[in-house]
C-alpha cells in the first residue's frame, strides 16, 4: 500500500521452500564437513543458525535465481530482564548455476580452548576438487573473517596447486575471555577459467578463552576459622573471586574448558569478593567451623558483561581446625508436671593445643519452646555463663507436661585479650523427646508415637517404650523398635489393655554421634503422657469459603471496610470406631501458614464465621470435643489466601484540566509500600518514586534531570514502568509489576 512499508504475510501461488523442491527425491545432501555437517543422501535442507545467521543450504537441485529474507533482532539485557528493542529485514540472492567446477575442499583446525594469555595458531589447507570432464586443479585464495582480526593476524603462505595453505595467529590476553566462543570464519575460492564460476568452501573454527586459575591459594586456620589468601588475580577485568568449601578433599580435576566449579564436586559457595581483593576469613557465615574437621577450598573467578565468562578454578587448598567442637548429648526428662525438670548435658570443647581463650569466656545454654524454634525465641536458662569446665544443667520448673523444649549451647571467648568482642562457637541444638498417645477404643491398642530433632543419631539402637497403669508408675517395658531421624511411632496390641482404663507412657531413646562409638549410649526420656480407651471424637473435615478475587478487585471494599471468612465442616471416621457424641467444637486460627494455630472461639454447632478481619488471609483448623472431654486430633488445616490487586491505568492527562491529572492505581488492596521507576523507550529512567513518600506514585508526568527539558515535564508517549509492591497483609506479600503508560496531553 502507499506509504505502508510493513511486510504482510501473503500466500503465493506456486510457491515452495528451496529443501522441498516438488517432484525431485533426488534432491540430497552432499558430504559436508562445517555446521550442519552433511548427510550423504539424506534429505536436502535449508536452515539458517538463529545465533550466528549462518545459512546452510544442502543441496540445491535445480538451477535458478532464489531470493531469501530474514529478520535479524536485537536484544538487550536490562533490569526488567532480556528484551527485543529492535529487528531489521535482510534479504540476500542465490544464483544456482550449472559447472563441471569442484568447489575447493577446506581444511581447519578442530575447535579450540584456551587460557587467556596463550597464543592461538592454526594452519588452514585447502585443495581444489576435481572431476572428470572438470578444469585442472587453479590456485586457491584463502579468506579469514572474524571479530577479532585484527588483532589477529591470518596470511596466505601458499596458493597451489596442489595445496593452498594459511596461518591464522591470535595473541589473547584477559580482555578475550568470555562465556561464547569466538567465531573465525575461513573461505577458499578456486580460481577456474571461464566461464566456469568460481565456487567456495567455508568452515567456521570456534574458539574459546577461558580466565586462567587463580594460583597460590591457601588456607590458614585460627582458632574455628579458616584464613584464605592467594595472589592477586592477574586479570583486572574479573569482577567477583567466587569462595568454594567443602569437608575434606575432593578429586575434581578441572579440564583445559572447564570453567567455574559444578555442583558434582562437592563445593559449596561460602562468598564470593572484588577480583582486586586476594584474601578471604571464613567464619561460617558468623557461625564459626566445627573444629576437628578439615575444609578444602577452590577458587576461580567471574567476568563481568558484556561478555560474561569465568576462569578454570584453582588448586585445592585444605586446612584442620584444630580441636573438637563442644556438643550436646542429653536432653532428658527426669520429671513430667507443669513445673516438671529435664537434665541436658555437653561434652566441653577440645581446643587445639596452641590456643587459650581470652576471657570472658564459658558456655551460654539456651531454651526454647517446641521444635524448630525461631533464633529470636530461644532465651538463656540462666544469666550468668557457664564455667569452660561445666558440663551439665538441670532445668526446672519447665512445663513438660505441655511442652517439648529445644536447647541451644553456644560457646563464647573474647576475640582478644581486653578486647569487648566476642567470638562465638555455636555447639547446635537439641531437643527433648516428645511423645504422643492416640488411642484406639474399638480394637483396643494405643498407639505411641515420638518425636525429636537432635544432632547424635537415634536410630542406630532400639527405642524403648515402657507402660504403666498410672502417671507414678511401677512401669515396666512394652516395646522395642527402631527410630528414625525425626522420631518413631509403636503400636501397642497388647491383649490384656482393658477398655475403660488409663495407661501411661514414656519412651527412652538411644543415640551416638557418628563415626560409630563417638559419643555414644547417650540415653535420653520423653515426659509421661497418660490416655484412656474410651470411645473417641470422629476428626472432623474443614471446608473453608473461598473468595473470588477478580469480584474483589472490580468491587474492592472501602476504606474502612472489614472482612469475614465462612468456614464449615463435617464429621470424618477417623479414627476408626470413633463414636463419641460431641458437646462442642473448638476453632482455631492463624493469620500466617507458617504462624501456630491458636484458639479463636467454640462453638457447638458445625459452622463458624470469623469476622471483622482486616484481611482475608488465614489459616483455621477444627476440634471436636465429646461430652466426656476427650478432644480429636485437628481437623485438615484449610487457609484463605489474601487478594493482594493492583490494577494501573494505561493513560493519563496530565495537562492542568484537573481531570487524570496524576498516574496513580485504579484500585488496589491495602498497601505497605511501592516503590515505583518509570522508563523512556530507550531505557532512561524519567521518574521514581520513593517507599515512604508516595506509596500512590502520584506521578504528574514530571520528568529527570535531562528528560523533561525547560517545561519540567516529560513529552508526550509511551513510557515503561516497574513497581515493587509491598502489600500490608501478615504474609507482607510483595509482588512486582511491569508494564507500560501512554502520557497524553
Amino acid at each position: 500500500m502507499p506509504g505502508n512499508n510493513t511486510p504482510v504475510p501473503a500466500v503465493i501461488a506456486g510457491f515452495v521452500y528451496p529443501d522441498k523442491t516438488p517432484g525431485n527425491a533426488n534432491a540430497k545432501q552432499v558430504a559436508y564437513r562445517g555446521v550442519p555437517a552433511g548427510v550423504p543422501n539424506a534429505q536436502s535442507i535449508f536452515v539458517q543458525d538463529v545465533h550466528t545467521g549462518q545459512i546452510t543450504w544442502n543441496t540445491p537441485l535445480q538451477t535458478g535465481f532464489y531470493n531469501v529474507a530474514f529478520t535479524v533482532e536485537e536484544w538487550r539485557r536490562s533490569e526488567f530482564g532480556a528484551r527485543q528493542i529492535g529487528s531489521v529485514i535482510r534479504d540476500m540472492q542465490i544464483i544456482v548455476v550449472a559447472t563441471n567446477n569442484l568447489r575447493p575442499i577446506l581444511t581447519i583446525p578442530p575447535d579450540l580452548c584456551v587460557v587467556a594469555g596463550t597464543t592461538v595458531t592454526g594452519t588452514v589447507t585447502a585443495t581444489d576438487g576435481t572431476a572428470a570432464g572438470s578444469a585442472a586443479q587453479t590456485p586457491i585464495n584463502l579468506f579469514a573473517y572474524a571479530g577479532i582480526l585484527p588483532p589477529a593476524r591470518f596470511t596466505q603462505a601458499s596458493k597451489g596447486p596442489p595445496t593452498a595453505t594459511g596461518t591464522f595467529t591470535w595473541a589473547t590476553d584477559c580482555s578475550n575471555v568470555a562465556k561464547e566462543p569466538y567465531s573465525v570464519v575461513f573461505k577458499a575460492q578456486d580460481t577456474p577459467p571461464s566461464p566456469d564460476f568460481p565456487l567456495v568452501d567455508e568452515q567456521v573454527w570456534r574458539i574459546t578463552v577461558v580466565g586462567p586459575p587463580p594460583q597460590n591459594l591457601r588456607a590458614v586456620p585460627s582458632g574455628n576459622q579458616v584464613t584464605l589468601t592467594w595472589d592477586r588475580y592477574i586479570c583486572a577485568n574479573a569482577s567477583f573471586i567466587r569462595i568454594y568449601r567443602k569437608e575434606n578433599s575432593s578429586n575434581f580435576v578441572p579440564g583445559p574448558c572447564d570453567t567455574g566449579i559444578p555442583a558434582s564436586a562437592g563445593y559449596t559457595l561460602v562468598g564470593s569478593v572484588t577480583a582486586d581483593l586476594s584474601a578471604f576469613k571464613d567464619d561460617n557465615a558468623g557461625q564459626g567451623l566445627a573444629r576437628g574437621k578439615t575444609y578444602c577450598y577452590r577458587i576461580y573467578a567471574d567476568f563481568p558483561l558484556p561478555a560474561l565468562g569465568a576462569s578454570i578454578a584453582s588448586a585445592e587448598a585444605c586446612a584442620t581446625v584444630g580441636g573438637s567442637s563442644a556438643r550436646l548429648k542429653n536432653v532428658d526428662v527426669d520429671q513430667t508436671s507443669a513445673t516438671g525438670q529435664i537434665t541436658v548435658r555437653w561434652s566441653p570443647a577440645k581446643l587445639a593445643t596452641t590456643q587459650l581463650l581470652s576471657t570472658p569466656s564459658g558456655y551460654r545454654l539456651s531454651r526454647a519452646v517446641g521444635l524448630s524454634p525461631a533464633a529470636t525465641a530461644y532465651a538463656v536458662v540462666r544469666a550468668a555463663p557457664f564455667a569452660l569446665t561445666d558440663s551439665v544443667y538441670v532445668d526446672t520448673s519447665v512445663n513438660t507436661v505441655a511442652n517439648q523444649y529445644t536447647y541451644k549451647l553456644d560457646l563464647f571467648y573474647a576475640s582478644a585479650a581486653g578486647s569487648t568482642t566476642e567470638i562465638v562457637e555455636p555447639a547446635g541444638t537439641a531437643s527433648s523427646v516428645r511423645t504422643a498417645l492416640v488411642p484406639d477404643s474399638p480394637n483396643k491398642q494405643i498407639t505411641v508415637s515420638w518425636t525429636y530433632q537432635t544432632p547424635w543419631d537415634n536410630t542406630l539402637k532400639p527405642t524403648l517404650v515402657f507402660r504403666s497403669g498410672a502417671a507414678g508408675g511401677p512401669f515396666a517395658q512394652v516395646g522395642s523398635v527402631t527410630s528414625t531421624t525425626a522420631g518413631g511411632t509403636y503400636v501397642d496390641k497388647d491383649p490384656t489393655l482393658v477398655k475403660g482404663n488409663t495407661y501411661c507412657y514414656y519412651v527412652q531413646t538411644t543415640g551416638q554421634y557418628n563415626p560409630t562409638g563417638y559419643l555414644s549410649a547417650l540415653i535420653n526420656k520423653s515426659q509421661i503422657i497418660c490416655t484412656t480407651l474410651t470411645d473417641q471424637p470422629c476428626v472432623p473435615v474443614l471446608t473453608l469459603a473461598l473468595v473470588n478475587c477478580d469480584s474483589l478487585a472490580r468491587n474492592p471494599p472501602g476504606d474502612n471496610q472489614t472482612y469475614a471468612n465462612a468456614l464449615r465442616w463435617t464429621a470424618s471416621a477417623v479414627p476408626a470406631g470413633c463414636s463419641a457424641p460431641i458437646a462442642y467444637y473448638r476453632v482455631f486460627y492463624s493469620a500466617t501458614a507458617t504462624g501456630a494455630l491458636t484458639l479463636l472461639d467454640s462453638t457447638n454447632t458445625m459452622s463458624y464465621v470469623h469476622r471483622n478481619l482486616p484481611e482475608l488471609g488465614g489459616c483455621y483448623a477444627v476440634q471436636a470435643v465429646s461430652t466426656g472431654g476427650l478432644r480429636s486430633a485437628l481437623s485438615n488445616v484449610a487457609c484463605q489466601n489474601n487478594c493482594p490487586f493492583f490494577i494501573l491505568p494505561n493513560i493519563f492527562t496530565p495537562n492542568g484540566d484537573g481531570v487524570n491529572e496524576i498516574f496513580q492505581p485504579k484500585s488496589a488492596s491495602p498497601l505497605r509500600s511501592v516503590h515505583f521507576k518509570a522508563f523512556n523507550r530507550w531505557g532512561v529512567k524519567v521518574f521514581e518514586s520513593t517507599t515512604t513518600s508516595r506509596i500512590f506514585i502520584n506521578w504528574d508526568g514530571g520528568g529527570a534531570v535531562g528528560e523533561s527539558g525547560s517545561s519540567g515535564k516529560v513529552s508526550d508517549g509511551l513510557y515503561y514502568y516497574l513497581a515493587e509492591v509491598e502489600f500490608a497483609d501478615a504474609a507482607n506479600t510483595k509482588i512486582t509489576y511491569k508494564g507500560w503508560v501512554q502520557i497524553v496531553r
